[in-house]
Parts: structure tokens; sequence; C-alpha cells
């Protein structure tokens, strides 16, 4: 590294601290650089219905999670969809959405088509509006030199075909809004700030009685848009710790739960791989503050923690990857609950004694937010991965089981 590049590096790092020192809330995280996307041209979708007049087929892009940037006829039954991500360089988390009908029945054929370096990884989803989810089948799929090619059944009906099952910003509020409804007695709501785009931030503050010098644990979710998997375990893991059963009324009796359930609502919305708005991956944005929905919710952490003397001691945070596996911090020794790995793990591999997913434990120089817990509070923390089609119902299931077993160990706590 020269000179020149260690100065700017040093005057980076310094206008944070005099940044974050003055608003006494959060301190900038000594990490390595992650790639700067923030210069990278962001393809923007053109919301449309692409009229296929020879063909009686229409394709649209026009609602909330779709992913489409080009449609082109190859032939009488063949049609190309082109999918680009918002910029680079990015993971190859290839996200797709679209509504395919056509004014007759048919059955037609969609040629999936990436930029250089890109290939297919999800296997797409299928619904209409009288059907739930459902995954193509095996005999509809063609892999021809790395080419995917599915055959659709299309009626006038609208098929949505996608990377994952679409699970929007508005459906993310509509499900913690019953939840909150429902447990009016613990569950508060609060916008803790806006996201590139204007939308609100949410954050769920669950306990019971007076929150001061209660404990804190920290959930997260959807800071990557595709993560469906992830997410839907992080929906089982919340039902359960507010079921109202002795054991989570021993629990809130004891903690205080901070819940932020879609922190990357814009990226969610508008169909990206991965990036926020303007082309950020969040989880490289822990210890940057760069961007408005980190930087409102590492703010939102430290203040409930400072404002209640409550100790932050555990945070999760809910994604999804090519297999179940859990990403964990080397650093184990002084930190707030050293054993609860070993515990945690081990009574949910009992439970489920044919599946022992990888456990990766890494002090990781990127700064991810399993990093930023570690190094802000020394609290434990757990980047929690779910395969991308592990089954829905194991998904939920062992969603259930996590939020049982962190409840067992930390009311055992003194």
């Amino acid at each position: 590294m020269n000179i020149s590049k260690l100065v700017l590096k040093f005057i980076s790092f310094l206008f944070l601290s005099i940044v974050f020192t003055n608003c006494s809330i959060v301190k900038p995280v000594i990490a390595e650089n992650p790639f700067d996307t923030n210069n990278k041209k962001i393809f923007i979708q053109t919301k449309k219905v692409y009229n296929l007049e020879s063909m009686n087929i229409n394709i649209s892009n026009d609602f909330d999670g779709a992913r489409l940037n080009n449609v082109e006829k190859i032939n009488d039954t063949l049609i190309a969809v082109s999918i680009y991500p918002e910029n680079a360089p990015i993971n190859n988390s290839a996200y797709y959405a679209f509504k395919i009908w056509s004014e007759t029945h048919k059955n037609i054929y969609v040629q999936f088509k990436y930029p250089k370096d890109y290939e297919h990884r999800y296997i797409p989803k299928l619904k209409t509006e009288a059907t739930e989810w459902e995954s193509i089948s095996n005999e509809n799929v063609y892999l021809l030199d790395s080419i995917y090619t599915v055959k659709l059944a299309l009626t006038k009906k609208p098929l949505i075909v996608a990377a994952q099952e679409i699970i929007t910003s508005t459906d993310t509020k509509n499900w913690y809004s019953q939840l909150l409804y429902s447990n009016s007695n613990l569950a508060r709501y609060k916008t803790i700030g806006k996201s590139v785009l204007g939308k609100p931030l949410p954050m769920l503050d669950l306990y019971i009685g007076d929150p001061k010098n209660k404990d804190i644990i920290v959930l997260l979710s959807r800071q990557h848009p595709p993560e469906i998997s992830g997410f839907i375990a992080f929906q089982s893991f919340l039902e359960t710790i507010l079921n109202d059963s002795e054991l989570s009324k021993t629990f809130f009796s004891k903690y205080r739960v901070l819940v932020f359930p879609i922190v990357n609502p814009d990226g969610v919305d508008l169909g990206h791989w991965r990036h926020n708005a303007n082309g950020i991956d969040l989880n490289r944005d822990w210890g940057f503050y760069r961007q408005p929905e980190v930087k409102a919710i590492t703010k939102a952490i430290v203040k409930a923690s400072k404002k209640s003397k409550g100790k932050v001691i555990l945070g999760i945070d809910f994604h999804s990857t090519q297999e179940d596996l859990y990403y964990t911090s080397h650093t184990i020794e002084g930190t707030t609950i050293p054993h609860f790995y070993d515990e945690w793990f081990g009574a949910i591999d009992t439970t489920f004694p044919d599946y022992e997913p990888n456990e990766i434990r890494d002090d990781s120089t990127q700064p991810v937010s399993k990093g930023w817990f570690l190094t802000t509070f020394k609290a434990t923390a757990v980047t929690y991965e779910i395969g991308d089609e592990t089954a829905r119902d194991f998904v939920k299931e062992k969603g259930k089981v996590a939020a049982i077993e962190m409840m067992k160990i930390l009311n055992k706590r003194d």
C-alpha cells in the first residue's frame, strides 16, 4: 500500500471517529475494505409488460420483488429472459421474478440469460393466484452447456416464476403487524430511520415490565433480498419466542429482544440480487456506516443498550446460502456467552440426529454484523444460514427448535 493510500485511509478513519464520537452512538470498526461498488452503474429495470404478439404471450416485471431486464423471442416455442444484477462486483445470487401468461393454453420454453461470469443458481418457484408456491418439476428443467431452460404451461391466469418465494416489504409489514397486535403486552414498534429510497426501517422492541438492566438479544433478517429461506427460519424463530409459553414468559422476564425484520427493504422490493438501492452490500457496511440502513440500525442498538443499561449479549443474523451452516466467531474467551455455541448447536443436533450443518468459526476481517457484535459488545454472534432449497417445513421446524433451545440456555444464566 503506498503512502497516499495510507494517508487517505487514516483520514477516512479519523473522520468516522470524529463523527461517531460526537454522536456518542457507534464507533468505527477496523476491518478490511470490502469491494466498493458505490461508483458502479446500477441496472434499473424498466417496469413494463413485454408483449410478444406473434406468440400471444405477455411477460411482466411490474410488481414489487420482480427482476427481469429483457425478453426476446428465439422461435415459436422458445423465449429468452435476460437477468442482470443491480451492479457489480457481486456474488452469484442470480435472482429473477416475473409473471407470464398467454391468451391461449400452450406450453412454452423459457431460457435464462445472465451476463458473463454469472450462472443460474435458484430452482424456479411457481405460483398463481389460486395456488401456493411450488418448485418446478425436474422433468421440466433442461440444462445444456450451462444454459438453463424450463418448460412452462401457460394459461390466461398469470404464472409467477421466481428464484425464491416473493415476500415484499409490504408482506413483511403485514406479518409483523399481526405479531404486534397479538403481543401488545410486550411488543412495541418503532421506525428507527429510512432506507435510501425513504422506506421505513422497522424495529420491534420486545420486553415485559421495565427494560432497565435487561440483557439484550438482537435478531436481524433480509440484509440480502433473495435470502428467503433464512427469513422463513427467522419468522418461525420469532413466532416461537412470542408463543406465550412458560419458557417464553421466563425468558422475557429476564431479557429484551430488538428485532429488525427487514434491513434492506429497497433491495427486496427492487428485486436486487444482493445490494441496497445505492448498490452496496449492507452486510459489508457494519463498521463503515456508509449506508442509512446500517447506520440507523447500529445507532438504535447502541442507544437502546445505553439508555436501559442493558448489555447486548447475543446477535443472530438470518441468511441463506447453498447449504445450511452457521458462521460463528473464533474468539470465545471473554465474550458474553462463551459456552453458547456448543450448547445451542448440540441441542439442535440432538433434536435432529441425522442433521449436522457445518459450523465455520472465524473472526471475520470483513465489516459484517457478526463481527460488529463481537467488536462492539464482545457479544456472542451467529450468522444463521439456511440452504436455498432446504425443505420449508424443516426450515420452520428448525427455526422453532433453535428458538426454544436458545431460551432454555439463556434462562439458565444468572
